[in-house]
């Protein structure tokens, strides 16, 4: 780590309040150019802690950067992970206030619930897939708090991945009932269809995700416990919202989940 605690700390106020206030700011890297990504995960732990402090719950993870052409493009070689609280939940069909956010876009998404625990490393897809007790569709909403939603890698993570809402919904389906990588996803804004893909998209298969998730966590002495629902990534680019917005997901074989923009 090149951060001191204090420095650390300081960070994890700026972007929270970034949030909170629903302000922009520059990415942290302009001024902090030599941080590792150690200091970037403790940015994100340290805003982790704060709004479990306040009574928050963590009620699930995420993956993100988890497009091969992407991760090459930036010059890694592994997604990025973060986590959700209980305040970015939005029940199925349900409202999303635009003034609670700065520059709201949605991505399409498969979510994976646990059934039992998931320990890296060596955690691959066929492990993910006996863990897993269900998939369905995902919406998640990503509003990164740095300006114009230009950032780079490591102040991406410190802003625990973009991470604003994200709504769950559809058909529950068992993972031995589907191939993951070929399943279908069109997502609709104002019943237009404005983005297409598979399950490919997601690193090869969206179980790889997830596998990748549980070996980052394991390096830390943290699991995946069981019950736990996580978001495996973006299928497309994602979509702009504002407020009027509906998008809808269709997921092939599980149905639909929608979020509406007010």
């Amino acid at each position: 780590m090149k951060l001191d605690t204090q420095t650390i700390h300081a960070l994890a106020d700026r972007l929270e309040n970034c949030q909170l206030q629903q302000q922009d700011t520059t990415k942290i890297t302009d001024d902090h150019p030599d941080m590792d990504w150690d200091d970037a995960y403790a940015i994100q732990d340290e805003i982790r802690r704060r709004k479990v402090a306040r009574g928050l719950r963590v009620i699930g993870l995420k993956s993100g950067l988890t497009s091969h052409a992407k991760m090459k493009q930036m010059g890694v070689n592994s997604p990025v992970f973060g986590f959700m609280t209980d305040d970015y939940a939005v029940p199925d069909g349900g409202e999303c206030k635009v003034s609670e956010l700065i520059h709201p876009k949605v991505e399409p998404e498969i979510a994976f619930v646990t059934k039992t625990e998931l320990r890296g490393p060596g955690c691959h897809i066929g492990t993910v897939l006996a863990a897993t007790d269900f998939v369905l569709p995902g919406i998640e909403v990503i509003d990164s708090r740095y300006r114009d939603f230009k950032f780079d890698l490591k102040s991406v993570v410190a802003d625990n991945t973009s991470a604003a809402r994200f709504v769950v919904g559809g058909q529950p389906m068992n993972v031995s009932d589907c191939d993951l990588r070929t399943v279908g996803v069109v997502m609709e804004k104002n019943g237009v269809p404005v983005a297409f893909g598979a399950g490919a998209a997601v690193l090869g298969h969206p179980a790889a995700a997830i596998a990748a998730l549980a070996n980052h966590l394991g390096a830390r002495g943290e699991c995946i416990p069981a019950g736990t629902l996580i978001l495996s990534g973006g299928i497309t680019e994602a979509v702009a919202v504002q407020a009027g917005d509906n998008i809808t997901l269709r997921v092939q074989g599980m149905g639909s989940t929608s979020i509406r923009f007010v």
